[in-house]
């Protein structure tokens, strides 16, 4: 939202800019250009101002360059880096004893541009992009189960997990498990980051 409005701006500037004011509009037409019709013999109206609130505001920049360099700050394609090159979502997935096939091990998984080495990392970062999206998301994702929560006493199986790294530029390591209601919920909420053990 901030690099559209920024991109608004400059490019409502470069229009100014590039606007011709009336004490060089008017001129004779050289002999190269086209015509379509009596040359006028008074100042040409121009783009810019000569009355008002905005009549002192002329810029003598000269137009800016297009296409514009990215915004410092800003993401290029307007989702997942930081800087130049920098991803803002790298996180190491450790599985144990899920009981199926290809699910334990080590993944890695970067969001923006979508890489490593997790079985479905595009699903994955679009999992986390749609929790990112809120508030409630944001702060809930990759939270414990708060002490003293009463929680169902169902044992949904003896799979562990580990989510170390960064997401959205902020610290993640959070461990879950599917020992209880409550921890079989959170492991829901986080397939397909964590394989779908149901």
């Amino acid at each position: 939202m901030l690099r559209r409005l920024a991109l608004t701006a400059v490019v409502s500037l470069a229009a100014l800019a590039t606007a011709v004011p009336v004490s060089t509009a008017s001129g004779p037409v050289s002999s190269g250009s086209v015509s379509s019709g009596p040359v006028p013999s008074g100042p040409v109206p121009s783009a810019v101002p000569t009355t008002g609130p905005f009549a002192a505001a002329r810029p003598s920049l000269g137009p800016l360059p297009l296409p514009l360099p990215p915004l410092p700050g800003f993401p290029a394609d307007g989702e997942g880096t930081g800087e130049a090159g920098e991803v803002l979502t790298r996180l190491t997935v450790s599985v144990e004893n899920t009981g199926v096939a290809g699910a334990d091990g080590t993944f890695e998984l970067e969001c923006g541009p979508t890489g490593g080495s997790h079985p479905r990392g595009q699903a994955a970062c679009d999992r986390l992009a749609e929790a990112g999206a809120t508030r409630s998301g944001r702060q809930e994702l990759f939270r414990p189960t708060p002490e003293g929560t009463m929680c169902t006493m169902i044992h949904g199986g003896d799979a562990t997990a580990r989510i170390v790294g960064t997401w959205e530029g902020r610290a993640v390591d959070t461990t879950a498990s599917r020992r209880d209601g409550c921890e079989i919920a959170r492991w829901n909420s986080l397939v397909p980051v964590l394989p779908d053990v149901r």
